[in-house]
């Protein structure tokens, strides 16, 4: 397995596997503890794995948690989605940096996204399953959503955006989720 620095976002890591294809499809390892402790992770810090499926278009997030944040290892590992991290690390010598990559079921590759960063997406294809390994419990309280299209990070979003939770849709700009994080 390859691991990449994410040069615009302190800390964040792309960990691409070396997939084995033949006739039947192929095979890869998306998580290898050794691996990860090679990169300056703890992979026992990972105690919660959720997937979400999303139809063409969908915007999930941009979320980030008040408190000690949340770090994550997100992959794409079914479809394609446009993958968004925001650096809200104030101390963080990338704070405000943005960073889009483009995440695909063909490659597995797993994106770190250190906690105190903001994290989302738009899925590409019609589904886009979407595995997340967090390294707290998630408490709905701690939940803070910025806008998507908040004209101060002026992401170029690849898709019309087709659908959008209750809570994505009520996202206040960047300038006031900052606030809400201090």
């Amino acid at each position: 397995m390859d691991v990449r620095l994410v040069p615009r976002i302190a800390g964040a890591l792309l960990f691409r596997p070396i997939p084995h294809r033949d006739e039947r499809g192929f095979f890869c390892r998306t998580f290898d503890a050794d691996v990860m402790r090679a990169a300056g992770l703890d992979p026992a810090a990972f105690v919660q794995h959720s997937l979400s499926r999303s139809v063409r278009g969908v915007v999930r997030g941009l979320h980030v948690r008040r408190g000690n944040g949340e770090a994550k290892l997100v992959r794409c590992s079914f479809g394609a989605i446009f993958d968004v991290i925001v650096d809200l690390r104030p101390a963080s010598p990338t704070y405000h940096n943005w960073e889009s990559f483009e995440l695909r079921d063909d490659e597995q590759v797993t994106l770190y996204v250190p906690a105190g960063c903001a994290h989302g997406f738009q899925a590409l294809t019609h589904p886009a399953d979407v595995s997340y390994q967090i390294d707290r419990v998630h408490d709905p309280s701690e939940d803070v959503s910025i806008a998507f299209d908040d004209p101060e990070l002026a992401i170029p979003w690849p898709l019309p955006v087709t659908v959008r939770s209750q809570r994505d849709r009520q996202a206040p700009p960047l300038a006031a989720a900052v606030r809400l994080l201090a």
